[in-house]
């Protein structure tokens, strides 16, 4: 059974992803909207890349039972899918 993580645990975690170059607080995100592919018969629409990242942090979170304490893992595992998926729709 996992345990719920700590403040300690949570700053040490962002200490070393802020010496790794992975920290990336919400307030820092790029606002300039992106594109996501559309299905075939839905029209285009740009949501902004902090927006798209928060609502799957939220998804996360509701996934897992909306257990508090792991809003910094929901919001980089949302970063990670966004911009993954990004990264393959501009490499395609």
């Amino acid at each position: 059974m996992a345990q719920k993580r700590t403040k300690v645990d949570r700053l040490e975690r962002q200490t070393d992803n802020c010496e790794k170059g992975v920290d990336r607080h919400p307030d820092e995100i790029e606002k300039e909207p992106s594109t996501l592919v559309p299905k075939s018969d839905e029209p285009t629409v740009l949501i902004p890349m902090e927006q798209q990242i928060q609502q799957r942090a939220y998804e996360v979170y509701e996934k897992r039972g909306r257990t508090d304490g792991y809003d910094l893992d929901d919001w980089l595992q949302a970063e990670y899918e966004i911009k993954g998926r990004q990264a393959n729709v501009a490499a395609a």
